[in-house]
Order: C-alpha cells, then structure tokens, then sequence
C-alpha cells in the first residue's frame, strides 16, 4: 500500500509524461488484446488479460484512515473496510485475466465528516497518479464533491481537461437528493454536453434507519436505492432531455427489470415527475442504459431478468473490488462464462468490447 503523501510537482511530472506513458500503454493493451483473442479461440478468458472491470474501488492510504477517524470504519453497515493497494489490485487483476480496471471511491464518497471539496480533489489526483504509474492497467472515474454544485462543476473540469479521467462517479443520493432533482441539473448538463460517461453507485438512503431493518445497507437497501434514482432520472424526463451521457447501473440493474412495466404503466396513466401521462417512453429509456453484470450476485435468477429488458450488447463487467472479494469474483467469472443466457460472442463482448464504447480512450492507450 502507498504510504507517501502525493506530491504537486511529482504529479505535474507524470502529467507531462502522459504521451510517453500512453505509448507504453497502448503497446501493453495491444498484447493484451492479443493473448485474450488468442485465448478465447479455446472458449477459456480467464487466464488473459483482456477485460475490462468497469466497477472497482480505490481507497487511498489516507482517505481511508479519515473514513476510520469519521465513524465510517464499517460503511453502510458493511462489516468491514477492506484493505487495499494498487499492488493487491493488480494481483487481483491478473488472476482474473482484466486488463484494465476503472477505479472510483465508494459509498460514503466523500461526505464523511471532512471537507468533500478538498478530499474530492485529493483521490482523484491520487487516482490520476496511479493511472499514470501503472499504465494500460487503470482507469479513473473521478469524484465530485455534490451536493456543492458550483464546486463540483470546478472539480469536473479539473477532472476531465487536466488529469484526464476517463468518466465521473456519483452516487444514487447525495443528502438525501436524488440524481433527478433540479439541484444537479448544471451537473449533468456539462456532462451531457461532454458525451460523459456517468458510473452510478448506490449509497445509503437518507431515511436507511427506518428501512434498511437493521441490515448492512449493501443487502437490500443499495439495490433499492439505485432503483429509485435511476426511477426518477427516467420518470422525471431528465434522462431524455441529457441523452449523450452515457450512464452504467450496477448490480445487474439492481431491481430495474422488475419494476420497469410498472413504471412504464404509471407513467402511462399519470403526470409524474412533471411529465404528461405517455410523454416518457420508460422502456425505451433504460434500455439506452449499460448495465454491469459482475459484482453481487446476478446469478442464476437476476441476469435473466435483466436480458428480458435490454440487448447483451449494453452489459459489461465488474468485480466491485476490493469489497467484492476473490472468491464472489471467481464464482461470477465462472457464471458469467459458463450461462446459457449469453451467446459466447456476448459473453467476450460484456467482458471488453461493450466498454470500449464507454471508454474509447482505453484502446489507445
């Protein structure tokens, strides 16, 4: 695990360095994709370093002492807050066989107790380094520090223009505010305009005392929680009125496929979400969407029902390292190869091919 602080100079240095580093890169990928096509000849990918792990987490030495020091050493009820190191990571990777994970900062994020605008600009620059050190093998999805709109508007900037992250990460509800309401709409309006890729992770609801039963929110109330923002962004029309950003759900859409004909039927019926009765075309809406497939447990039952509600060619792959563990990662690989719900071309295409769309930068580099 990383142990020294990062330094301005030292990262500025790395920036300067990108286009060398991204010739490595893309040399590294280039063989990458080589052993991965030559692999899957013999049906066999795990033993390749061809995927592409859309969901995967980072938690910086110091960010996640602050996390101990605010009261969050078990996040959202999980037991645990797992180590981690880019060391650790890459193992991970390798024995997998996933050329390149997009790394982002989980629930809480950064509203733990510190100042968000300041830590939101220190893990991402954190991230943006070990992009840089580790060529080809990291991605970043960067944070921002919502609900300070105006900041995080300055943040995303930084993001995107100068430390080159590949998309953004926000989670389902900051303080009790859904991804839907007018207060982020300056927020998905620049994302929009840039074409962004939007990766949506669930955290607590604001109201999880009273819901969750006493349960570590990961069991029921992250699923619920990504249902309802993704809900509200279709219901309320924000999704129609942003259509270039390109947004991943997790946990296999979480409970969307089993809810969407009853939201398309209300929407139908009523004005919800400002909307006239018919004017939002739900289906259509979430079928636009990308949909990762590896972390929790899609299998056997959650998978089909998400394939009943989109196309193969909007899945892709994640493992939610490093609270996502070796074992539940292995079983998913297995599932995800071995299902009978998935062509063998969709099966490799969810691995890689589907989130080079998302992240075009990746096969350049």
């Amino acid at each position: 695990m990383e142990t020294e602080p990062l330094k301005e100079a030292a990262f500025g240095r790395r920036i300067v360095l990108k286009s060398t580093l991204g010739a490595v890169a893309g040399a590294s990928l280039a063989a990458a994709s080589a052993q991965a096509a030559a692999a899957s000849n013999h049906g066999d990918t795990r033993k390749t370093i061809g995927k592409i792990d859309v969901h995967s987490h980072y938690l910086p030495p110091d960010y996640r002492q602050a996390l101990i020091n605010n009261g969050h050493s078990q996040p959202d009820g999980f037991p645990v807050l797992p180590q981690w190191s880019a060391e650790a990571h890459l193992e991970m990777m390798n024995r997998i066989g996933i050329a390149t994970s997009m790394l982002s900062i989980t629930s809480p994020g950064v509203l733990f107790g510190e100042d968000p605008v300041a830590w939101a600009r220190r893990v991402n620059e954190y991230g943006a380094e070990l992009v840089q050190r580790h060529p080809g093998r990291f991605g970043l999805l960067a944070t921002l520090p919502l609900p300070d709109v105006d900041a995080a508007l300055d943040e995303l900037a930084h993001a995107l223009d100068d430390l080159h992250a590949d998309g953004i990460a926000m989670e389902t509800n900051f303080d009790g505010r859904y991804l839907g309401d007018p207060l982020f709409e300056p927020v998905l309006a620049e994302l929009d305009r840039r074409h962004a890729t939007l990766f949506i992770h669930p955290t607590s609801p604001a109201c999880f005392e009273h819901t969750s039963l006493g349960y570590p929110r990961p069991v029921l109330e992250f699923l619920l929680d990504t249902t309802r923002t993704i809900a509200d962004l279709v219901l309320g029309g924000t999704l129609d009125k942003h259509p270039n950003i390109k947004i991943i759900v997790p946990h296999c859409g979480a409970a969307l496929p089993s809810v969407a004909d009853r939201l398309a039927g209300f929407s139908a019926l009523f004005p919800l979400g400002g909307q006239n009765p018919g004017d939002i075309d739900v289906i259509g809406a979430l079928r636009r969407l990308h949909y990762e497939v590896g972390a929790g447990y899609p299998f056997p039952r959650q998978l089909s029902g998400l394939l009943s509600l989109v196309e193969p060619s909007q899945l892709v792959f994640g493992t939610d390292y490093p609270f996502g563990g070796l074992p539940g990662i292995e079983r998913n690989v297995n599932a995800l190869e071995g299902t009978n719900l998935l062509k063998k071309d969709d099966v490799r295409n969810t691995f890689r091919t589907n989130a080079l769309s998302l992240f075009p930068n990746l096969s350049s580099r």
